[in-house]
């Protein structure tokens, strides 16, 4: 539950933030006649998200096992490699966001026939892409956490990040932004980890990857995975209790290059993501 909960609660975040500068923007320029708009293309975005969660969920059931086992395997690095992307974009872009949002608007709005499309187009894309991140993200995670508590939690998360981006926009909440997105990128790294050590023992069970099987060490008498504290290790940071050595690697390997990346020192006259408070 923890882990779908700070995801959600990190994607439904940048979304809120998106939208409260669209939004107050708009309103800071004379321009509040055009929220319907900014409505429509939420609304929009949350549906092809929807739409495209159920529609995976409901063919991957109807697959024999192998293939079952490979799709969950698909899914798994897809949902790596937009968490990466996800989390070195908001490094890089979030000190120039609210600007790039701004100009957007203006862009949008200057057209003399098409500006509710254009300003429903540029609301659709910015939360749509927050909103296909979090599907398959919460795809991966439910696979390996089957239960209500997963998605319990992802709506908690998504809950409370609308709260605390309303806060931010009317002004009474105040939120270190800065540290906010670099832990829980920090944290949405390891989760990646996991899910991706996660995905290749998918690929051998489906049968696809057979390399690298010798188990390194064995800690199911001890630390069993469906105990209480294997539960919580194998949700934060895909804790195995019988990793083999490729699940290992892929494992360090990731950790070692992403972090690397994602903590490196900013590149100076760049300000991080408290420039979008």
């Amino acid at each position: 539950m923890l882990v779908p909960f700070l995801i959600m609660l990190r994607e439904g975040l940048e979304a809120a933030l998106i939208v409260g500068i669209v939004a107050g923007y708009l309103s800071r320029t004379g321009r509040g006649v055009w929220m319907p708009a900014v409505w429509i293309g939420i609304f929009l975005a949350v549906a092809l998200a929807l739409f495209v969660g159920a529609g995976l969920q409901l063919a991957s059931a109807e697959f024999p096992q192998r293939t079952q086992e490979l799709f969950e395997a698909l899914v798994g690095f897809v949902a790596v490699g937009i968490l990466t992307s996800m989390v070195l974009w908001m490094r890089r872009a979030a000190s120039s966001l609210k600007t790039e949002l701004q100009s957007s608007i203006d862009t949008a709005l200057s057209a003399s026939r098409t500006r509710g499309l254009a300003l429903v187009g540029l609301v659709f894309f910015a939360v749509a892409r927050e909103g296909l991140e979090s599907v398959f993200f919460l795809l991966a995670i439910f696979q390996q956490s089957p239960g209500a508590s997963g998605p319990l939690g992802a709506l908690l998360g998504l809950v409370v990040s609308a709260l605390i981006g309303y806060g931010i926009y009317a002004g009474g909440v105040r939120l270190d932004l800065r540290r906010f997105f670099r832990w829980t990128g920090v944290f949405i790294l390891f989760v990646a980890a996991g899910i991706l050590s996660g995905a290749l023992r998918h690929l051998h069970e489906a049968g696809v990857w057979n390399g690298l099987q010798t188990v390194v060490f064995d800690l199911s008498p001890v630390l069993p995975v469906d105990g209480l504290p294997g539960s919580i290790l194998s949700g934060l940071f895909g804790y195995l209790a019988d990793p083999t050595v490729g699940e290992l690697l892929v494992y360090v390997a990731y950790l070692a290059v992403t972090l690397t990346a994602f903590l490196r020192p900013s590149t100076p006259g760049r300000r991080p993501a408290a420039a979008l408070s």
